[in-house]
């Protein structure tokens, strides 16, 4: 298959240099059928690229074919408004296949159509069309689809027994893709709730996403790019999840989710993270492993994109990276993939060329990569992890030894990484328990922490600056009303003798029921009168009760079994999400080569290796 594409590949650049047009005369009469002369060309073109004359023949006339269904599609297109696309079907002989549609139907009525017109399950099939899932909703126009556009189909079942009863096949399959959809829905509610928790909260209680630079330590993000990039690295790591199962039909949507929320962070940040360039190979990775390279039309542009900005992350001789890391072994492994896939899109262009020059070079690296078992079993002795094993060894080019250190080291770094972590938490916990005496609520205490990164002073200075924090309350028992709350004569009487006047002492006492500690620090902070966003409305109602409600999710009703009920929903999701996130930071580059071996052995196969 793959020959064949280069072939024609060569044959098409040899007809665009001979300026020759195969739908029109000599090579096709009048009635659309091949003229002579297409004989004279076959034996021409196969002496040329060395390929038998049949052969040669047979391509010229299925690109001649294509030219005037093209064509023909053109003319109708223009005359009707009927569109002509590319349906690439998965697992299919005759994979792509021309199909005709109106541009103003809606991608579910599209989907129908692909799915009665090739015996496919409508809902066991996704539609990608210029690198997106298509909207089901939406009519195609509203989508971009244009004529002579590429459709990947994506079916998303296992393969059944032939034997297995239709009703149970249909069961099983309505299953899978509810499964298929609800496990989407839970990715995305997940990453969400993840994506907008602050980092002031207790990740012992309530876990977050951190990001980390190279060494594993926590890097400074704005939140609105923290929020687009958790969300871009959320996705990408399910995707790559279902990858190492071979789930490429799953996985590549939750890929095209990551490019997308990658694309809303700001160029800067992509030049500093190399997860952007991994993640261009991973798509690419997913369409060749799909067989369906041709519907991604700018792999190319992917590629030399992940490979510009490997050279920003790491230096355009990898010395950032030595400079952190003091090797670049373990990233070699990203190089390799990237030269092997640059080299399958040259030679299915027909440039054989640098096709052999990157798929040799992707070989080279293999050889250079290649981990000896033996010597992972060695490691594997001392206590170490296979992972940690195939790492430290790339890094330290082979040498035992200096593996065996190096993983000691990193044990050694991350465990100090975490004692510090610990440490920032336990000074955290005393003072917000500090800010707790004082009368002010657990949440005011996390905020203002946060924004006055640890400064116990200026956290103070900020919750009182910050009057809606002061209305925080711990208590789940809010069913008093500020206004009806009583006051005793005997607090009034306090706030009084410190100079403030009756009616701000009651005021001020009402809105934090009682606590005399935090009204005087209020009041004697705004010069004895409530701000007016703490100060009671003459009809009664509490300070702030409408932004208040409004901040209350649905999962804060307390009392009511649909709140537990989703509460649990939150938990499951997040908890499915943290499943999928590895627990070593280099996971990404530990690839154990098998399946890139056997693709470079093929490719070779195919190609003439220049002799030295």
């Amino acid at each position: 298959m793959a020959q064949k594409k280069y072939l024609i590949a060569k044959l098409t650049s040899c007809l665009r240099e001979d300026k020759i047009q195969l739908w029109k005369p000599p090579y096709t009469n009048e009635n659309k059928e091949a003229g002579e002369e297409m004989k004279e060309l076959a034996q021409k073109y196969s002496s040329k690229l060395n390929i038998n004359e049949n052969d040669a023949e047979n391509m010229l006339e299925e690109i001649r074919c294509k030219a005037i269904e093209r064509g023909t599609g053109n003319e109708n297109f223009k005359v009707t408004g009927i569109a002509r696309l590319d349906i690439y079907l998965p697992r299919r002989k005759s994979r792509k296949i021309p199909l005709e549609t109106s541009l103003f139907i809606t991608g579910k009525e599209l989907r129908s159509q692909i799915a009665q017109e090739h015996a496919l399950k409508e809902n066991a099939i996704k539609i990608i069309i210029n690198k997106k899932q298509l909207d089901l909703g939406r009519t195609l126009e509203d989508q971009g689809v244009t004529h002579n556009a590429k459709v990947m189909v994506l079916q998303l079942e296992q393969s059944d027994e032939e034997t297995k009863r239709k009703v149970q096949e249909e069961e099983l399959q309505r299953k899978k893709e509810k499964d298929i959809s609800d496990k989407m829905q839970r990715t995305k509610k997940g990453l969400e709730i993840l994506a907008e928790r602050e980092e002031y909260l207790d990740p012992d209680t309530t876990p977050y996403l951190d990001i980390a630079n190279q060494t594993g330590r926590s890097i400074e993000i704005p939140p609105q790019a923290k929020k687009a990039l958790v969300l871009a690295m959320g996705y990408h790591e399910k995707g790559r999840a279902l990858m190492k199962k071979k789930e490429y039909e799953i996985a590549l949507p939750y890929l095209l989710d990551a490019d997308k929320h990658f694309c809303e962070c700001s160029t800067e940040l992509l030049n500093t993270v190399d997860n952007y360039a991994v993640l261009q190979l991973d798509i690419v990775w997913c369409y060749f492993r799909l067989e369906q390279l041709d519907c991604l039309d700018d792999a190319e542009k992917k590629l030399t994109t992940a490979h510009r900005c490997f050279q920003r992350c790491y230096g355009e001789n990898h010395e950032r990276l030595i400079d952190i890391k003091g090797s670049y072994g373990r990233e070699k492994v990203l190089f390799l993939r990237l030269y092997l896939l640059q080299g399958i899109g040259h030679y299915h262009s027909g440039r054989e060329k640098e096709a052999a020059e990157y798929i040799q070079k992707a070989s080279r690296l293999y050889e250079e990569l290649y981990i000896d078992p033996e010597k992972v079993y060695r490691l594997s002795l001392l206590g170490f992890s296979e992972q940690e094993a195939r790492l430290a060894l790339r890094a330290c080019h082979g040498n035992v030894e200096h593996a065996a250190n190096l993983i000691t080291n990193r044990r050694e770094e991350k465990a100090q990484i975490r004692r510090e972590e610990r440490a920032k938490r336990r000074q955290r916990l005393e003072d917000v328990n500090t800010l707790k005496s004082m009368g002010y609520s657990e949440r005011a205490a996390q905020v203002a922490l946060h924004h006055a990164q640890g400064n116990l002073d200026q956290a103070f200075k900020f919750i009182l600056d910050n009057p809606e924090l002061l209305l925080e309350n711990d208590d789940d028992d809010d069913s008093v009303a500020m206004d009806q709350f009583q006051v005793s004569q005997e607090s009034i009487d306090q706030l009084m003798y410190m100079g403030f006047s009756h009616e701000s002492a009651k005021q001020a006492l009402k809105v934090f029921r009682g606590n005399i500690h935090l009204a005087s620090q209020t009041l004697a902070h705004y010069g004895g009168v409530l701000p007016a966003s703490l100060q009671l409305s003459s009809e009664g109602s509490s300070p702030s009760e409408e932004s208040a409600s409004s901040k209350d999710s649905p999962t804060e009703s307390a009392g009511s079994s649909s709140s537990q009920t989703d509460e649990d929903m939150e938990t499951d999701a997040v908890n499915e999400i943290l499943e999928d996130i590895p627990e070593h930071e280099e996971d990404y580059l530990d690839l154990t080569l098998e399946e890139e071996e056997q693709i470079i052995h093929e490719y070779l196969s195919y190609i003439q290796v220049p002799q030295h």
